[in-house]
């Protein structure tokens, strides 16, 4: 196959003969993958303007093979996974024409994370190079330890890059990094101490590590006064990233309606669950670890016999190890009010409601251990495409299990499914609001603290900035969770109506899973035959 080579060794794909089968997407897949990862110079990925702009110059060429592919006489799943392939590459043009996060986010450049995401890939965007650290097996072997040692060994050099790519003046952008490169010298350090006694080299490479990660955290704090644009993409950005990348049928304007609609219904839905139950005593935090393991151990024992007594799903042997797995452990409030944080207060008061969104848990079982027959899907979509299935299937069968009676003996648990929802939508409205560059990060937090029940999401508190910030780096993620719900909840009733007699809860879940963690609009086409949500010419 023909290419041309150019300056900084970037490979600039020229176009050849159309090839019409599915396995030259399956090739051109592959290479795509290939070039969207930049180039390492001694371990630290190149994300120079040169390298930048090569690139960006470099992708049209990727762009016309992938067009030059005739696929109207494929068979729907195969023409689905062309869209998935264009839908990637369209994110990598956005990032180069518009979020640019090498060049506007000092938070990108964060490489160390300490914990599994529930998720198939990270959440919001990654710098390639990113060090997963919960995937190495401890106490380490000689051979991990000297891999870990070069690997957190570039960190230095690649902050020092990222002093001269960074020249974006987006304040809230520069003014939340500084927070995530504190965190990064704090896991550092705890990986340090985890860590201790394994190897000179990799005790040498954390400390030089913290100490780049908490001097450029200072120089980020040093360049803020001069940072004082909005760091929102703006309104009509976020409507071309929904349609083309997330491959959401949605604009800005109409999620926010949506957003709205939902917060609203959340809270009406919970005032009459609360009168219902106003003669009930209130669902009380658990007190112990002895408390916590019991409860949580017997709302999965409850929940899988649920789903299967229900006939909700085909039970796997996977699914109730995936969820035992993520029991976690008993700890004491940490804030002097009392609070744990948002989704502690909820899951300390009743084990089952967040098993329910354990849905996330068996994705990632099936994922790993019945990998999806399309190459394509079997790998997590870059560019976190998956999030309105993903995250929006978690969040939707909260409602949709309440709904099939699995509180039905809890009735104050109810409560805490509607406290769910209030949180999302809150909080989706105020990613929505930084990105049409009408509130300051500030202004959103305010908002989502405000309007979720009980005083459970301080203004204060770490998870409501965490994830504002978090929603301001990836369009479309914060609103993912509701919108990703309300859609599979449209292709619930459109799969029932289609089917008539034949439609079951268990064959929709089964055959909905079965797709793969896709876009929703990809798996309503698939499903049902329905292509109306496909965008092909935005």
């Amino acid at each position: 196959m023909l290419a041309t080579v150019i300056a900084a060794g970037t490979v600039v794909p020229a176009a050849s003969a159309p090839q019409n089968d599915y396995g030259a997407l399956v090739a051109l897949f592959e290479e795509w993958r290939e070039f969207e990862a930049p180039k390492f110079l001694d371990g630290v990925p190149d994300y120079t303007a040169a390298a930048m702009a090569a690139q960006r110059r470099a992708l049209p060429g990727l762009f016309e093979r992938l067009n030059s592919i005739q696929i109207e006489q494929w068979p729907v799943e195969q023409q689905i996974d062309w869209h998935l392939v264009r839908a990637e590459m369209n994110g990598l043009d956005f990032d180069h024409r518009v979020r640019r996060p090498w060049a506007n986010n000092p938070a990108f450049y964060v490489m160390m994370f300490p914990a599994e995401s529930d998720v198939p890939a990270h959440e919001g965007p990654v710098i390639h190079g990113w060090i997963d650290t919960w995937t190495y097996e401890y106490p380490l072997s000689a051979g991990a330890a000297e891999e870990l040692a070069g690997r957190i060994g570039a960190i230095p050099a690649l902050l020092e890059q990222a002093r001269a790519n960074l020249v974006g003046t987006g304040h809230d952008l520069w003014r939340m990094s500084i927070r995530s490169m504190r965190g990064q010298g704090r896991d550092l350090a705890d990986f340090g101490d985890r860590v201790a006694g394994t190897s000179g080299a990799l005790e040498a490479a954390v400390r030089q590590a913290i100490v780049a990660t908490d001097r450029f955290a200072e120089w980020i704090e040093r360049e803020l006064p001069s940072k004082t644009d909005r760091s929102g993409v703006g309104k009509d950005n976020y409507t071309w990233y929904l349609k083309n990348v997330h491959l959401v049928p949605y604009t800005w304007e109409e999620e926010l309606t949506l957003m709205r609609r939902e917060l609203w219904r959340a809270h009406a839905a919970l005032r009459l669950e609360e009168n219902r139950n106003r003669h009930l005593p209130q669902l009380t935090r658990f007190q112990n670890a002895e408390q916590y393991d019991d409860a949580l151990n017997t709302a999965v024992t409850e929940y899988m016999e649920f789903l299967q007594q229900e006939e909700i799903l085909t039970i796997r042997d996977s699914m109730d190890r995936a969820l035992r797995e993520r029991i976690g452990t008993f700890s004491p409030p940490s804030r002097s009010d009392g609070l744990r944080g948002f989704f502690s207060e909820v899951g300390y008061r009743d084990g089952e409601v967040m098993r329910t969104h354990g849905y996330h848990w068996f994705d990632l079982a099936r994922m790993r251990e019945e990998p999806h027959e399309s190459p394509i899907r079997r790998v997590p979509a870059l560019y976190n495409i998956y999030d309105g299935r993903s995250e929006g299937m978690a969040t939707g069968v909260e409602e949709m299990m309440m709904h099939a009676g699995a509180f039905d003996d809890k009735p104050r648990a109810r409560e805490l499914i509607w406290i769910l929802l209030a949180q999302r939508a809150a909080r989706a409205i105020g990613g929505l609001m930084q990105h049409g560059q009408e509130w300051t990060i500030d202004e959103a937090t305010a908002f989502a603290s405000e309007w979720v029940p009980r005083g459970w999401l301080p203004a204060d508190g770490d998870t409501i900035w965490w994830e504002e910030h978090f929603y301001l780096t990836q369009p479309g993620y914060g609103t993912s969770y509701v919108i990703g719900k309300i859609q599979i909840e449209q292709l619930l009733a459109e799969r029932a109506n289609q089917l008539g007699e034949q439609f079951t809860i268990k064959r929709f879940m089964d055959e909905f899973a079965a797709v793969g963690v896709i876009p929703v609009s990809m798996v309503r086409w698939q499903l049902t035959g329905y292509d109306d949500e496909v965008s092909r010419d935005d």
